[in-house]
């Protein structure tokens, strides 16, 4: 059998009068996932149903016997796991050196049944309208004028969307300005060095975080990740912010402020179970005299402390504030020394990676400046290999111990 009839799109087979195979090429081997070995030879009865079987022989084979051509004729064939294939067949009867044999093309056709039914149901439908003619031609003029009455109300619907899109697109950015205003500013001098890097989904972000000077010696710094994203997430985000931003200038205890912010939530979503947002909080207090570091980690990504002698992590000990209510947050205490590196940050930052690629990074870059860190922690996050990550708000703070 040539290399072209061999693959052809369909199968092909030939057999002898007595209905014996003589040949088969591989697209009818791949169809019946049999190989050629075990078709050959074998009466044309072994890859049909039995339904097909009464079928060839009433049928099929008077046909051919006779000299006619047989031609799209719908019969069935039998796979290797014993599933019925329906086929169009064609096939005649050609004498073939001293031999008649009966040569067959056979084209799948594993939708006709479907195209059949819709064909069908078709012919109904125009043969109902043909025999009603002027009922349709009636509902068809009272369609059109509805469809038309109903393109003015889209097209009326359409202008209202689009100018509600736009005063909520400016709504939104004007909010987003808002909120980053609110943020506060880097601190710098002889004993703190603190950077910031906060980049939001959407328009709006579940991310904050602050930064601030109680007295000469003091700084408190936090991060908050409330759940979701989008409108909900920021208001609840927003009015935390403004919650905290008088609870650690007055004195910035972590157990206080901690749980203040967790009472907070938990009031905001008393009566409403189904509307109950947590929020992961990290917070710091960093007494430069003392060189002391308070905090608390309620299920937020662990910060990292380096200094001469590894990195720490200042791991959570408490769920996610906004969740159990009676929770007692305690503070712990790390001392540190003088050239120390904090790095905090929200779960956007390392979520792209599938791992904590934080670490490492500090580690190859400890004796680099902070603004430069703060420049390669972007460039990580924003690298070729993981730019399709946009879905999670993105902030950290890097803050060098002087």
């Amino acid at each position: 059998m040539d290399e072209q009839l061999n693959c052809a799109p369909g199968g092909f087979l030939s057999l002898s009068e007595d209905s014996v195979i003589l040949s088969v090429n591989q697209t009818l081997c791949e169809l019946l996932d049999l190989s050629s070995d075990v078709i050959i030879g074998q009466h044309i009865h072994s890859i049909l149903p039995k339904s097909a079987r009464v079928f060839y022989e009433l049928y099929f084979m008077p046909l051919v016997q006779i000299g006619k051509r047989v031609e799209e004729l719908y019969i069935s064939l039998v796979a290797k796991n014993g599933k019925e294939i329906p086929v169009l067949i064609n096939a005649n009867k050609r004498e073939n050196k001293s031999q008649n044999v009966i040569e067959c093309i056979l084209i799948p056709i594993k939708i006709r049944d479907e195209y059949e039914n819709v064909l069908l149901n078709t012919k109904k439908e125009l043969e109902k309208a043909l025999l009603d003619k002027q009922k349709a031609v009636s509902e068809l003029r009272t369609a059109l004028k509805t469809v038309e009455e109903k393109q003015q109300e889209l097209l009326g619907l359409y202008k209202q969307n689009q100018t509600f899109k736009i005063e909520t697109k400016r709504e939104l950015e004007l909010a987003r300005k808002i909120q980053e205003t609110a943020l506060t500013d880097r601190i710098s001098n002889e004993c703190i060095h603190i950077e910031s890097h906060y980049r939001a989904s959407h328009e709006l972000s579940g991310d904050i975080y602050g930064i601030y000077q109680i007295d000469k010696y003091r700084y408190g710094v936090i991060i908050l990740d409330v759940m979701g994203h989008g409108i909900s997430s920021a208001l609840i985000t927003m009015s935390l912010q403004s919650l905290f931003q008088r609870l650690i200038p007055k004195d910035g205890n972590p157990q206080t402020v901690v749980k203040e912010l967790d009472q907070y939530l938990h009031n905001l979503f008393q009566n409403s179970e189904q509307s109950m947002y947590y929020c992961t909080v990290i917070y710091l207090l960093i007494d430069t005299a003392a060189q002391e570091i308070d905090f608390i980690n309620g299920g937020h990504p662990p910060a990292f402390l380096q200094d001469t002698t590894g990195i720490k992590e200042l791991q959570s000990s408490f769920p996610p504030i906004g969740t159990f209510e009676g929770i007692e947050f305690k503070t712990t205490t790390l001392p540190y020394e003088k050239g120390s590196r904090l790095l905090l940050y929200t779960d956007g930052v390392t979520d792209p990676f599938g791992f904590n690629h934080l670490k490492p990074l500090l580690i190859d870059n400890q004796n680099i400046p902070l603004v430069s860190l703060k420049k390669k922690i972007i460039q990580s996050i924003d690298s070729t290999e993981f730019a399709y990550h946009e879905s999670d708000d993105q902030c950290f703070l890097v803050i060098d111990l002087l």
